[in-house]
């Protein structure tokens, strides 16, 4: 069991992540208003305390993290945005909010609630044992292998369940009217007839070519969309087992050593394919059901001798193992450990086409035939070499990694402005890079290292432009990195995005084309009141759109439809325009399957409703105050 522990930390360390978040948000609130008032600018206050800039960065980092833990490949610059960088505010101050309420309420979790939450966490059905008890031992060994003790964890995570327990009671007695459930059903399960014609923005582009100052207008009018994103070009240097590998050697000595030592590793693993017929007797059986079955055994080896080669059918007719009996006794191959010890014994001492004597062991008596023999080669020495010389250079890194990591901790904080000790001594190679504030999607080593690339956007660090302290990146891994060149976010100049801006220019008016055309277009036909040239007509409603943009199907089904048919004109935005004619409504059928299906759903909407009604009181309550203005304009560092 502590061998599965110590080979799925790190999937551990990603179960529990989750689960002490939203405790770690709690723990030392009373704390944060002793942080350094550099970075306690005050974004939001609750219930009293106020929420500074840097716990809104933290926030905003831990959020970002694990994002792009779940969604590796999704674009940094999504993370940037003005409306995700307030959702991590809204969250920070929505946990306060929950956190006070749990105070206040005095809300507490036994300590047998505790026990059943931890055990009911499916990934952890692995440290159950197989008489159904739980393995305490093997879980605080997993917890220490997070990073925590025991103790902490568990004293986080009822925290976090008394914290669950402030909107849990409102949702789980939240039940909807059953009037207003099918209220709502009707509305959402009606169907209206519509015919829709299409003006798509993507056809109107012939022919448009903005102006200069067309352009400058646009992006003078939209300068958040081109923020160039703050950035550094650094230089870094790298410790760990491969660059401490790539400069030590390895003694042929050493090498053959390690290949006698560890000759199992080059050798193929020995098998026997063997067939066999059981006489079943288990082991706590009468003695006098033993003897018939040593009898009955005896007597069909007896006949085996007469007749080797009938011993398929012989298996086939009566050996008590039905999973083989059919295939006459064949049990194809297997290696040392896969069978009972006495089996195993007599298997691998026979040879091929041997059969053996009566065989007994816990399950009764086996007659075993020997079919076939693989394996048991030996990869020769020089065969072997290069493997086993990267093993043994890797072991002696390991050893003079602990020493190699205090040199390299000290030269880098002497020579501060450049990296030419741990070079020199230590053989190591320089690398640049340009990072953001964020680790890129496809980063890897210490350029994936948040810890990293916070040293690197320190406000020190970019001032200084000197070498970092040595951080751990990784297990055995320490860098250390230094700004070359700091560019903080800005606004891109028109001459760098011009081909951007020109596009959505472009959009823009080809939607403003594709308006102008569905408006004369509309007015036509409403004139003529005739539908000619229209599509066919379809069936839409809420639950199926038929294929129709979001604002066709609002449209629809906001309508007046006392008088058909309705002419509407729908602005889709930078997509185009649309004329629509509604022409019928056909309202869902009394005894509708979906109804069954859906009220389920919709009691889980209106306790989600009420939910959010009951957190809204708790917010006044709690008078909590966010500076909008603050956090509008606030550079979240990421």
């Amino acid at each position: 069991m502590f061998e599965y522990v110590r080979t799925h930390t790190k999937l551990f360390f990603l179960i529990l992540m989750p689960l002490v978040f939203v405790s770690f948000v709690f723990v030392g609130v009373q704390g944060y208003d002793r942080m350094n008032e550099g970075a306690a600018t005050e974004v939001a206050r609750v219930d009293g305390q106020k929420i500074t800039q840097a716990e809104w960065d933290a926030a905003h980092r831990r959020q970002v993290e694990q994002a792009r833990s779940r969604m590796p490949n999704m674009d940094a610059r999504f993370f940037d945005s003005p409306e995700v960088k307030r959702e991590s505010l809204d969250q920070l101050v929505r946990d306060r909010v929950l956190f006070a309420a749990s105070s206040r309420g005095h809300l507490s979790v036994s300590d047998e609630r505790l026990m059943r939450e931890i055990q009911s966490i499916p990934q952890l059905a692995a440290l159950k044992r197989a008489d159904g008890s739980f393995d305490f031992d093997a879980y605080k060994a997993m917890v220490q292998a997070s990073g925590r003790s025991a103790e902490s964890f568990e004293a986080g995570l009822r925290q976090d369940l008394a914290v669950r327990q402030v909107l849990t009671a409102i949702e789980s007695s939240a039940a909807p009217a059953s009037a207003a459930a099918r209220t709502a059903l009707d509305a959402l399960l009606q169907q209206r007839e519509v015919q829709v014609l299409r003006f798509d923005s993507k056809e109107q582009t012939a022919g448009i070519t903005p102006t200069e100052a067309e352009l400058a207008a646009y992006h003078k009018a939209n300068e958040i969309e081109f923020r160039a994103p703050e950035q550094a070009q650094i230089e870094y240097v790298v410790l760990d087992i491969e660059a401490i590998g790539a400069r030590v050697s390895a003694p042929e000595d050493e090498l053959r050593k390690f290949y006698e030592q560890n000759i199992a590793r080059y050798t193929v693993a020995e098998e026997r394919r063997a067939s066999h017929i059981l006489i079943k007797a288990p082991k706590d059986a009468p003695a006098a059901e033993r003897q018939k079955a040593k009898a009955k055994a005896d007597a069909l080896l007896e006949q085996l001798r007469k007749a080797p080669a009938t011993f398929a059918d012989v298996a086939k007719k009566n050996s008590d193992d039905t999973g083989s009996a059919e295939r006459g006794g064949d049990l194809d191959f297997f290696g040392r450990g896969a069978m009972v010890k006495p089996f195993e014994d007599a298997a691998f001492a026979m040879k091929a086409g041997e059969i053996s004597n009566v065989v007994e062991s816990d399950f009764g008596y086996h007659i075993i035939r020997l079919d076939a023999t693989r394996g048991g080669e030996k990869k020769p020495f020089e065969a072997a070499r290069a493997e086993i010389e990267a093993e043994v250079k890797k072991q002696l890194a390991a050893k003079e990694f602990a020493a190699d990591a205090e040199r390299f901790s000290n030269l880098v904080n002497k020579d501060t402005d450049n990296y030419k000790g741990v070079v020199g001594e230590l053989k190591l190679k320089p690398q640049t890079a340009t990072v953001l504030r964020n680790p890129a999607p496809d980063a890897k080593g210490a350029l994936a290292s948040p810890k990293l690339l916070d040293a690197v956007f320190s406000s020190e660090s970019i001032k200084s432009k000197q070498n970092t302290e040595a951080i751990e990146v990784g297990p055995n891994q320490l860098a250390s990195a230094r700004i070359v060149t700091h560019t903080p976010a800005r606004v891109q100049a028109l001459a760098e995005v011009t081909a951007r801006v020109r596009e959505r220019v472009v959009q823009q008016q080809a939607a403003a084309k594709a308006r102008k055309a569905g408006e004369e277009k509309l007015a036509a036909l409403k004139a003529s009141d005739q539908a000619a040239g229209l599509p066919p007509a379809v069936l839409l409603s809420r639950s199926d759109p038929a294929g129709q943009p979001r604002q066709v199907v609002d449209a629809v089904l906001k309508a007046d439809a006392d008088k058909l048919p309705q002419w509407l004109g729908v602005d889709l935005g930078t997509a185009g325009y649309a004329v629509v004619r509604l022409t019928a409504v056909k309202n869902r059928a009394p005894d509708a399957p979906e109804v069954a299906q859906l009220l389920p759903r919709y009691g889980q909407a209106w306790a989600g409703a009420e939910s959010q009604a009951y957190y809204k009181a708790l917010e006044r309550r709690f008078k909590v105050k966010i500076d909008v203005a603050a956090a509008a304009s606030a550079p979240v560092s990421n």
